[in-house]
């Protein structure tokens, strides 16, 4: 019987892509909680959103928590550079396949969500008619009325800084999948969170953030298996997906 290209946990992964995937979309498309929640933190009777240029949202969050992610992000590159040029001695083949993970990934995420971001038509909260803006509400899946210029808003480019940090979860997966998950769930939620915050700025709806936290899981599993299957063994490291106890 011929044997899977993709392992069980891969199957699962992509499965879950493509029903969360489906799901974002129902929300953006059937539902009201992007207005919703956008309501919640603009005030209407002065017009704007009041945390729009608030220290935490605009400086911190947008500035600052953004370039030492950039920075961090930048010396993952340059230790994977390193290991690949000189190798590391007291690497493990496990550690030197996340460590490409996360480089490669630091890179990919927010490099294809502002690629992305180019050929998108949904405005900002804060350009738009409703809250103080000229242009109109337009859901992802409606055509943009006649006239009307593309906002370039979707998906959320900050969250894209934090969203990448999923990858860290590459150094327990497999061998150590609870770790792993546990991992990979706790920077996703700090991916959203920073997402989150734009949010309150108006810079974003609630599906912006989530398409692009899809997106980031979608390249990083696909990364990953790359790497695990690809790459590693072609530049000898000799690091297979498969736990080394369930080997033949």
């Amino acid at each position: 019987m011929r044997r899977s290209l993709l392992s069980r946990p891969a199957r699962a992964a992509g499965a879950a892509l493509l029903l969360s995937g489906l799901l974002i979309l129902w929300i953006g498309h059937f539902t009201d909680i992007d207005l919703a929640l956008a309501d919640a933190v603009f005030d209407h009777a002065a017009h704007h959103f009041p945390m729009q240029h608030a220290w935490l949202a605009e400086r911190f969050n947008h500035v600052i928590l953004k370039s030492l992610l950039s920075a961090l992000g930048g010396s993952a590159v340059a230790l994977a550079l390193w290991d690949a040029v000189r190798p590391r001695p007291g690497w493990s083949d496990a550690t030197r396949v996340g460590m490409r993970v996360v480089a490669i990934s630091a890179v990919a995420v927010p490099l294809v969500i502002s690629l992305l971001k180019q050929f998108s038509t949904s405005h900002c909260p804060w350009d738009l008619q409703r809250y103080g803006g000229s242009e109109p509400y337009v859901r992802l899946l409606e055509w943009m009325p006649s006239g009307v210029a593309a906002g370039h808003c979707m998906p959320g480019g900050h969250a894209s800084s934090a969203l990448w940090l999923i990858s860290i979860a590459a150094f327990w997966w497999p061998h150590s999948r609870a770790k792993g998950i546990a991992v990979g769930l706790s920077m996703l939620i700090f991916g959203l969170a920073v997402g989150w915050i734009q949010q309150l700025r108006g810079a974003h709806f609630l599906t912006h953030t989530l398409w692009s936290a899809w997106i980031a899981c979608a390249l990083v599993l696909a990364i990953y298996l790359m790497n695990s299957k690809g790459l590693a063994r072609r530049f000898g490291a000799g690091y297979n997906s498969v736990p080394a106890a369930t080997q033949p």
